[in-house]
């Protein structure tokens, strides 16, 4: 007996040398929640063959014992095939399970998930056939368990009354007939790309693995550890040349580096970035790579970014963080990427790049690239690591961005420059990272930072000291008014850059990294799509509270818990008055077992507030003190333009461009506020 898939999903499979046979098996509920009735192999001398299954519930596929991500494209039903699909009073079945089975199809094309819900049996047959069954959304009803709200961690409210639903009725004892339909849902109907993680579709599908596209697969690697490097052949796609000649870039634009390389390209690295980006482009035509070659005509630099990077861009490009921390980490191929933050607070990815030189022209290069791919849009904050060619070259490309250099590149450039200090203390961690990361304000940050080289002994350590001169590009205390969408927390929680900078030394072949990156990059967008369903399909458990259930309707689960943590907190504060002239009234603000204060003003004419704390400005969430004058002032729901669609489960629907544009909706609000002093 051989055992072959993964954790979620196990068959057990028969094997003959000589012949090709059928096994099946007892019916199991996998892990994933799949009933597997019947499962079938065909196997050879070789093992599998030919089939493979893949699991819709839990979106693994499986061959050989390897496991592989897949994700289809999302694809909308038809309204002719959706109108065989619709259910009809008067419509027969000759057993319910068949009206199940066709109801149920109709539900995947819609988007919903269906429950077998209320029933009435014959009581004078033996048998007890069912006379009436009720096929229902599974969001109909309501939980009525109201201890859950008191459990440290409720559970999703998925049940909201829905009103969907199919009746059928025994008819002649012989055949089902559709007595009642109803179409409509009260909630967001989940779209094509999730309909596999809906309950009643969850399914085992077969597969052809030969017919997979753009699938990872280790096969013919063996594993993910280094692998000797090999001489590719040239490409045989089509013709490589200068990206000048693509008819879409503009005049001005330079592809040539005035300079020599500054790093060399390892063996068989220029071929290999060349196979790749030609065979994406071929697989997909929206695909955007660009190549900078330098006086030698030498390729130099290397920018790639596929449809999603660009959709996503669209949707959450207000903000960027650019990653080189790899040059300094000391590996051998240096990787940059365009990394941003989702609504559920996710690390994306916009871009990426393979830079041979560090000088002003490569970075200005970049920028330019990066800009042209995403149609001439440029983002309202950058985040960078600390380099004077990236700070001059971002403001020659991008006009109108603010940058900022990172924390969290500030932290991983410290843990080098200063490794003994943190080596030799326990506490040392704990103290820099609160100045980094936790200072709010100016006075809060350089008692904080004096403390620190004080304890310590550091006031002359050129690296800090070069630090604190350059504070107000890095410290948040300085940047509280520059909206950032809490991105350097997002990093610090993300291992993304991690896991595919180890794949980038020189003893790996350049082909397994672009292997590494496609599957990182799949996981990442697997569990964005696994989020965006389970927010469209559930609700949080909440007291009675308009506020929180307004949240609750607008914000993604993730963001809703922060905006939970300020309504808690806003609930335990306590608030002064200080002035009163006209339409603005000042309010301070102190939250319990908290020793600062904040002061918040409040205009009337048009329900404007602006606190000191600047959480609003900062990651375009309410903060808790403006909440506190909201309920003083008897508004019970937090106005519209409070809620910034990049954090709204319908962030990637429509028009995007107020999510990305300078008059943001924290601009409008902080600037129409100043206004009215």
């Amino acid at each position: 007996m051989t055992v072959v898939g993964s954790s979620n999903c196990r068959s057990r499979i028969s094997t003959s040398l000589a012949t090709v046979r059928k096994v099946s098996r007892r019916p199991k509920i996998d892990a994933c929640g799949v009933v597997s009735l019947r499962l079938e192999h065909h196997t050879c001398a070789g093992g599998l063959m030919g089939r493979g299954l893949f699991c819709n519930a839990c979106g693994i596929a499986w061959r050989k014992g390897k496991i592989r991500k897949r994700i289809d494209t999302p694809v909308a039903p038809d309204e002719t095939s959706l109108s065989k699909l619709l259910p009809e009073v008067g419509m027969e079945f000759e057993t319910e399970d068949k009206a199940y089975e066709f109801y149920n199809r109709y539900a995947g094309h819609v988007g919903f998930s269906v429950r077998k819900s209320t029933s009435r049996k014959d009581k004078a047959s033996t048998e007890r056939i069912i006379n009436v069954r009720c096929f229902v959304c599974s969001r109909e009803g309501y939980n009525k368990d109201k201890k859950s709200l008191e459990a440290k961690k409720p559970r999703l409210e998925t049940r909201i009354g829905c009103p969907a639903r199919m009746v059928i009725k025994l008819i002649e004892g012989t055949r089902y007939r559709v007595t009642d339909f109803k179409a409509d849902h009260n909630h967001q109907l989940a779209p094509p790309s999730t309909m596999h993680m809906l309950r009643s579709q969850r399914i085992l599908m077969e597969y052809q693995p030969g017919n997979d596209s753009g699938e990872l697969s280790d096969e013919g690697t063996g594993n993910s550890g280094p692998t000797p490097i090999k001489t590719l052949p040239p490409p045989v796609t089509r013709p490589v040349g200068p990206i000048r000649s693509v008819n879409f870039l503009p005049a001005e634009y330079s592809n040539y580096l005035p300079s020599k390389r500054q790093l060399p390209i390892q063996m068989g690295d220029g071929m290999a970035i060349l196979k790749y980006l030609q065979s994406m482009l071929l697989d997909n035509p929206t695909f955007f790579y660009a190549i900078q070659v330098d006086e030698e005509d030498k390729l130099t630099n290397f920018f790639w970014a596929d449809t999603k990077s660009r959709t996503d861009f669209n949707s959450f490009g207000d903000v960027l963080c650019l990653d080189t921390t790899h040059k300094i980490n000391g590996y051998g191929r240096p990787l940059a990427l365009f990394l941003g933050v989702n609504h559920h607070k996710q690390t994306i990815i916009f871009g990426s790049a393979l830079l041979y030189d560090e000088s002003y022209e490569s970075f200005k290069w970049l920028f330019d690239t990066f800009k042209i791919t995403m149609h001439g849009k440029q983002p309202n904050t950058a985040f960078t690591d600390m380099s004077m060619q990236i700070s001059t070259a971002m403001a020659a490309s991008w006009p109108g961005t603010t940058h900022r250099v990172c924390p969290w590149h500030v932290y991983q450039n410290s843990l080098k420059k200063i490794s003994h200090v943190f080596q030799s203390s326990k506490t040392f961690n704990k103290e820099f990272c609160r100045c980094l990361f936790e200072s709010e304000d100016e006075e809060d940050f350089l008692f904080s930072w004096r403390s620190l080289l004080e304890k310590y002994d550091l006031r002359h350590n050129e690296w800090l000291i070069k630090l604190f001169d350059e504070r107000d590009k890095w410290a948040l205390a300085y940047g509280r008014h520059i909206f950032s969408a809490d991105i350097t927390t997002s990093l610090q929680c993300d291992s993304l850059t991690n896991t595919l900078k180890k794949y980038l030394n020189p003893q790996m072949d350049l082909l397994s990294f672009f292997k590494h990156y496609e599957r990182v990059v799949d996981e990442h967008r697997y569990a964005e799509l696994q989020a965006d369903f389970y927010a469209s399909q559930s609700l949080p458990r909440i007291p009675p509270a308009k506020l929180l259930k307004q949240a609750a309707n607008i914000y993604t689960p993730v963001v809703f818990d922060v905006f939970r943590k300020e309504f808690d907190m806003f609930m335990d504060s306590v608030l002064y008055t200080t002035c009163e002239v006209g339409t603005i009234s000042e309010y301070r603000v102190a939250v319990a077992e908290r020793p600062k204060e904040h002061f918040v003003r409040y205009n009337a004419s048009d329900c404007s507030a602006l606190c000191s704390c600047r959480k609003y400005e900062f990651m375009g969430i309410q903060c808790c003190h403006v909440l506190k004058v909201l309920d003083f002032k008897n508004i019970k729901e937090l106005p519209q333009k409070y809620f910034l669609k990049r954090w709204s489960k319908d962030a990637k629907s429509g028009d995007s461009q107020g999510n990305r544009s300078q008059d943001s909706p924290v601009a409008n609000m902080h600037h129409a506020f100043l206004g009215s002093t």
